[in-house]
């Protein structure tokens, strides 16, 4: 090594390396529970596919808002929440700046960004620690940690240290899954660059870069790729039906998106020639960007596509992957575990989106629709297995490269519910450091992590709120008035569940305000109080170049979300404590207050964001 070389060393509790929603998820949960936690992160910003870098919109279990009640909350909920609060226009930029904000503010937590792992070292069953990079400081970091956890999306952390991995599709023999090819085969979804464009209102020429690719109406005959807009930016039906005729409902809404010129486009996706995905990655990199080009020459000079006044405003260079290797865990989740919705003993986390597979060679399987869809009701769980590395007692696994079949993954890797995965890993990871074990070790403990989870706003399906540290599950629930009943708020579940509505909704709104009252028959010590408010999980508030998707929200924060209101901590009829919250915007909100003796917990709702109702889902005591 050269004498020139800067070395430094840091140690922590745990060491996350990759920064995608996932991995971030993981890190804030991890050290919010107290370990001392350093995040890598191989980008300028944070957010993976979900950054300004590339601008994929997350989608998670409710498979675009097909599926009720589904939306995922939690620390994905939170962050999404504060960005709707400061960015009005969907800006990118902004977006990037929430997350920088939440991750550089969050005490516990060192973040080495520009940061790329380059070797690893393990001895026996253990990682030891992982060498890396910094490119804007040439600083060699080596890093060292009780725990490890792999959220790279590659399983780079995994495979450098020696845990079995798969690639491609496993055959129908191995776990007689219904969609498997009859044989393995190493066909894998691709990597996509998308764009934005915009209506400059007048006519737009486009000169294509001299190699761009040309393609034909024949060779995008699959890939809906015109404008099929009114005026007023609704979808024409009559278009979009002639077109969408042959197509199931879980494909209709896949490629809904395509109806409109401003967002393209998922399906501009490339596979490699290769064995390894990886290794081709600048590769497939520069064929991509000749393909995007190329797409809107088509677009703009090859037909009339309803294009004429549209305008290239960016063109990502990062592309997005899909998908590479996937590590094996204790369980491997598969097509059949999601398809019978399963809930698991040891379930830590949930799916829902539709089992969306894309074809062998992306844009250049011409003959075919750019994806198969497998469609099923409900949501599955996920089990605390599939995180955990396969012969690794202190690594887990979480994102994309999670412990799944092909076609399991294929749902799992959706960002929403890698996000999900990737908070109950951390959570995991600083119980760890908690009881002094490696991975395994947390088993024991299971019903700790799960009630953790749940407590910390993470929906786990099948599980309720059973923590015997909880005071309000032994009060007397009653309220100023009830549309849906004040006992739910303590029911166990945050949200509604098919016909279970599961919360509180006042009557209105009186001047003082409405009031929810939680009694005790003792005198208890307080020290916090962990309200739920509705959000409206129905409601879509994720950041989207797409304006089909951007038209489905609603401007600003939710106007079911409770926005001023009094908790107060009363003895013998009397206030010994009172917080007062002005202009929330968050689902969860944790009032700490310093220990004291009460007999009745007082939450008074002055105001929502916009409805007539208090809407409260749960109300902890502790």
């Amino acid at each position: 090594m050269s004498v020139r070389s800067k070395n430094k060393e840091a140690a922590f509790d745990v060491v996350i390396v990759g920064g995608g929603m996932t991995g971030m998820c993981a890190a804030l949960a991890c050290a919010r529970h107290g370990a001392k936690t350093a995040l890598v992160q191989d980008r300028p910003v944070f957010g993976g596919n979900a950054s300004s870098e590339i601008r994929m919109h997350i989608c998670g279990a409710s498979s675009n808002m097909m599926k009720k009640d589904a939306e995922e909350t939690g620390i994905l909920r939170e962050l999404l929440l504060e960005n709707k609060k400061v960015n009005t226009y969907y800006n990118f930029s902004i977006w990037d700046r929430v997350l920088f904000t939440a991750m550089k503010t969050q005490p516990n937590l060192t973040v080495f960004l520009n940061t790329t792992m380059v070797d690893a070292d393990s001895e026996g069953r253990c990682v030891k620690g992982i060498h890396c990079y910094q490119l804007t400081t040439e600083i060699n970091w080596h890093l060292t940690a009780d725990i490890f956890c792999d959220c790279t999306g590659n399983g780079t952390l995994g495979f450098m240290t020696g845990v079995p991995f798969r690639t491609g599709s496993e055959g129908k023999e191995e776990f007689h899954e219904k969609d498997a090819p009859d044989k393995p085969n190493n066909d894998r979804m691709g990597n996509t660059l998308l764009f934005k464009a915009v209506d400059r209102g007048q006519p737009v020429e486009f000169i294509p870069p001299k190699d761009a690719y040309h393609f034909t109406e024949e060779q995008l005959r699959y890939r809906k790729h015109a404008d099929l807009r009114a005026p007023d930016g609704s979808i024409l039906e009559e278009k979009a039906d002639a077109i969408m005729d042959n197509l199931d409902e879980a494909t209709k809404n896949l490629v809904v998106d395509n109806y409109c010129l401003d967002y393209g486009y998922w399906w501009i996706e490339l596979t490699g020639e290769k064995a390894d995905i990886i290794e081709e990655y600048e590769d497939i990199r520069d064929e991509l960007v000749k393909c995007v080009y190329g797409i809107w020459d088509h677009i703009k000079n090859g037909g009339d596509h309803g294009a004429q006044n549209f305008d290239l405003q960016w063109v990502g260079m990062l592309p997005g992957m899909r998908e590479s290797r996937r590590l094996e865990g204790d369980y491997m989740l598969t097509e059949n575990d999601i398809f019978d919705n399963r809930i698991f003993p040891d379930a830590v986390a949930y799916g829902g989106w539709d089992c969306d597979n894309h074809v062998a060679h992306g844009l250049l399987d011409f003959d075919k629709m750019p994806s198969s869809i497998f469609p099923f009701k409900g949501l599955y769980t996920i089990p605390y297995g599939c995180y955990v590395a396969k012969e690794m007692d202190n690594l887990f696994i979480s994102g994309r490269s999670m412990s799944a079949s092909k076609l399991a993954m294929a749902s799992s890797r959706v960002m929403g519910t890698c996000a999900v995965g990737g908070q109950a890993v951390g959570t995991a990871a600083a119980m760890c450091i908690k009881y002094g074990c490696g991975t395994r070790g947390v088993k024991q403990h299971m019903t700790e992590l799960q009630q953790t989870l749940l407590k910390d706003d993470c929906y786990i399906p099948g599980y309720k709120n059973e923590d015997p540290l909880d005071l309000a599950r032994t009060a007397k629930v009653t309220a100023t008035s009830e549309k849906h009943a004040a006992v739910n708020v303590i029911n166990g579940v945050a949200r509604t569940v098919e016909e279970n509505i599961n919360c509180w909704q006042s009557n209105g709104i009186r001047p003082e305000g409405e009031e929810l009252y939680l009694s005790f028959e003792q005198p208890k010590k307080v020290s916090q109080v962990r309200l739920t408010f509705d959000p409206n999980l129905n409601a879509s508030i994720r950041l989207s170049l797409s304006s089909k998707r951007i038209a489905e929200q609603v401007p600003g924060v939710p106007p079911e979300l409770v926005k001023d209101f009094d908790v107060e901590l009363r003895k013998d009829g009397e206030a010994v404590a009172v917080k007062q919250v002005r202009g929330n915007y968050q689902r969860l909100n944790v009032l700490d207050f310093q220990p004291v003796e009460c007999d009745e917990v007082v939450l008074r709702v002055l105001a929502t964001n916009g409805i007539a109702d208090a809407r409260v889902y749960e109300v902890r005591v502790y």
